[in-house]
């Protein structure tokens, strides 16, 4: 049996804070930004500017914390990375529907892969 898309997922209704936010990707329900409760402004506002109300949370990598506006799939979509440590510390990459894509990482670089984007977050 497949997971079910994340935004067919059943939000929580606890809230979390920072140092309880898993690891790994959550298969059975997904936390919302306005369910962390030291979420930056920044975050809860992610998709705002496309028309998308729902951040969700998508896993740690490395010492960032790794969150959605938008669907998975070939869509409008902006994800950010917020330092666990330190939530000033953010870093985004907007995806777009024709698949092409950009966002600047710890590394210093402007990256036009998400896959390398994600990369320098986990080597920073």
């Amino acid at each position: 049996m497949s997971a079910r898309p994340a935004e067919d997922r059943t939000p929580t209704t606890r809230d979390w804070h920072t140092d309880e936010l898993p690891a790994t990707p959550q298969r059975d329900f997904l936390i919302p930004s306005e369910r962390w409760i030291e979420a930056p402004p920044e975050l809860r506002a992610l998709g705002s500017d496309f028309g998308v109300d729902l951040v969700a949370y998508k896993r740690r990598i490395g010492r960032y914390l790794l969150w959605r506006a938008g669907p998975a799939s070939r869509a409008d979509a902006r994800y950010m990375a917020v330092a666990a440590a330190d939530s000033t510390e953010q870093w985004t990459f907007r995806l777009f529907a024709d698949g092409h894509g950009e966002g600047a990482a710890p590394d210093g670089r402007l990256h036009t892969r998400f896959r390398t984007w994600k990369e320098a977050l986990r080597d920073s």
